[in-house]
Parts: structure tokens; C-alpha cells; sequence
């Protein structure tokens, strides 16, 4: 069990971010056959041969796998190439002392941490290039409106609401959010809070960053992952032959959050029309709409929900 310590307003310590890098480390696993959620199998199959095998043996321990190559996002807009800029700016010591601590046989590897830190960074560019950066849009999307809908309930409801249903292995107690895995620990959360990083590939695993100097970091599976690889699903013909068969399209594909760029990539549309059809649904009180960050994300509202289903 590990315990994150929080202050009493522990609610205003608590930050969300995206990890490109993360997800990179998660759909090598994925392909390892260590982790994977079902919904990813078309994913699988579809995935390219890759020859990585130095980063493929250290993804293939079962309880520590280091933080220097996920270093913790900044923030939700933290891209793969400022992460790997932080990778490869690791202190040698440091990459030493993590890869020490991986339970896997890493004879491949160079005995020189700084050669090992450069092989590995090189092998997560080559990853994140092949696998992630062409469907990255897609995958953004799903853990930007994870972050959006979290966001809402530590605003309604504190921590406590945050929390609930983040994962089965974490929860509250007092001021303290208890995480049960394998490890024993106790970590009082410093001055920059607690990261919370949902994540496409984690599932069905929920894990902690807690070697100094990274922060305290919490990862955790994000929602929707069940519906990331299928197709998008053709609006009601009533529906469309009342809203247009665009705006119906729209509507019906706000399951979750997204915005303008996000679900122009997904329909193959215009921004410019999408941007329109939204700013009519929204007018129509169908949608509404929030920022996240740099984005505005719109979701439907109450009376989309009805609408969409019949039951006004």
C-alpha cells in the first residue's frame, strides 16, 4: 500500500496532465502481451513490427519499469519531444539508480548509463513515431476529455468525488489518497502536488511515480478506452433528417468531450464547418461547452442526451 499524504486543502495540490511518453511505454507492453485492454486488440493486429529490444526488455519487468522514461508532464499540452528532451537530460546517476531497480534481465542494455539513457530515448522516438504520433489526435482527444470530466467533479464535489471510480485500487482516507500495489510507502506531497495522469494503455493497472526528483505522480486507466478503435457510430435517420445529417453526426459522436480539431480529424470535415454545426447545436441548448486548457471542449447537454435517444 502507498500512501500520498495531502494537506487539508488537498483538493487545491491536485494537477492533471497528458503523457505522451507514457503512452508510448503502455503500447509496448500492450504488444508484449503484458498489459491491454481488450478494446485494443484491432490495435494490435494492425500494429507494425518494431526492433526495440533494449526498451522491450526493460518493459518487461513486472514491478518497476523507471521514470526516467516517462519523465511527469507539465501540464495536459506536454508533447512527446519535450519529454524526450527530458530524457535525454537525465543525470547518468539517475538513469544508474533506476535501472538498478528494474526487476528484468538487462544484459542488453550498455553498461554506460548515459549510452543506455541515449539507446532507450532513441528506441522511445522510434515508438511514439511508428505507433503513437499518427493516431495521437484520436488518443489526446479521449484522455483531454478524461481530464475535462475529472476536472468537473473535483470542482462539484472535492477529492472525494474525484476519486470515486478513478480506479478500484485507490481511495481516500482523511487527507490521504491510498493507492493498493505491491509497494510500502508513505510520501508526504511536496509543494508541487499531486499529478494525476489518466492514460489509454494502462489498464487494467494503476500506478505511482514516487522516485526523488520526479514528482508524485498517479497513473491511472482513462475512460472510453472501450470505444477508442471503433468506428464512428451513423446517426438515427430521423435525427438527421431533422438537424442535417452533419449535426447529427456531431451529436451523436460527443459521447465523450472533444474539440473542433479533434472531431474534424474523426468525420474527415472542415474545421471551419464543424466549428459552425457546433456553435448551432450549442445555441440550441444540445451542447455546451468548456476549456480545457488551450481547447474548448463541447459535450452534450441534458436535452442532447434526450434528443439523441427519443426520450424528450
Amino acid at each position: 500500500m502507498i500512501e500520498l499524504v495531502l494537506s487539508a486543502a488537498g483538493s487545491q495540490r491536485v494537477r492533471f496532465a497528458i503523457s505522451p511518453l507514457e503512452e508510448v511505454l503502455g503500447a509496448v507492453q500492450t504488444l508484449l502481451g503484458l498489459r491491454g485492454h481488450p478494446a485494443h486488440l484491432p490495435w494490435v493486429s494492425a500494429a507494425p513490427a518494431l526492433d526495440v529490444p533494449e526498451l522491450a526488455a526493460v518493459l518487461s519487468a513486472r514491478h518497476y519499469i523507471t521514470e526516467f522514461l516517462s519523465p511527469p508532464p507539465d501540464g495536459p499540452e506536454t508533447t512527446a519531444e519535450a519529454q524526450l528532451r527530458v530524457v535525454r537530460e537525465t543525470p547518468p546517476h539517475q538513469v544508474a539508480l533506476e535501472l538498478a531497480m528494474v526487476d528484468a534481465d538487462l544484459s542488453l542494455l550498455p553498461a554506460d548509463p548515459a549510452a543506455a539513457r541515449d539507446l532507450l530515448a532513441g528506441q522511445l522516438e522510434t515508438v511514439w513515431n511508428a505507433l503513437l504520433a499518427p493516431r495521437w489526435p484520436r488518443l489526446r482527444e479521449l484522455l483531454a476529455a478524461d481530464i475535462a470530466y475529472r476536472t468537473r467533479l473535483l470542482g462539484s464535489g472535492g477529492i472525494t468525488a474525484m476519486l470515486a471510480g478513478l480506479h478500484p485500487q485507490v481511495r481516500l482516507a482523511g487527507t490521504s489518497v491510498l493507492v493498493d500495489v505491491r509497494s510500502r510507502e508513505r510520501l508526504e506531497i511536496d509543494s508541487r502536488g499531486l499529478l494525476f495522469i489518466p492514460a489509454v494503455f494502462a489498464w487494467p493497472n494503476v500506478g505511482v511515480v514516487t522516485v526523488p526528483p520526479w514528482q508524485t505522480s498517479l497513473l491511472y486507466p482513462a475512460r472510453g478506452v472501450a470505444s477508442l478503435w471503433t468506428s464512428a457510430t451513423a446517426p438515427p435517420e430521423p435525427l438527421a433528417e431533422v438537424l442535417g445529417r452533419t449535426r447529427a453526426l456531431l451529436l451523436t459522436g460527443l459521447d465523450a468531450p472533444a474539440a473542433t480539431a479533434d472531431l474534424a480529424r474523426r468525420f474527415d470535415l472542415a474545421p471551419a464547418t464543424v466549428s459552425a454545426h457546433l456553435t448551432a447545436l450549442r445555441a440550441a441548448g444540445l451542447l455546451t461547452s468548456e476549456r480545457s486548457g488551450h481547447r474548448v471542449l463541447y459535450r452534450r447537454t441534458g436535452l442532447g442526451d434526450a434528443l439523441l435517444t427519443g426520450k424528450l
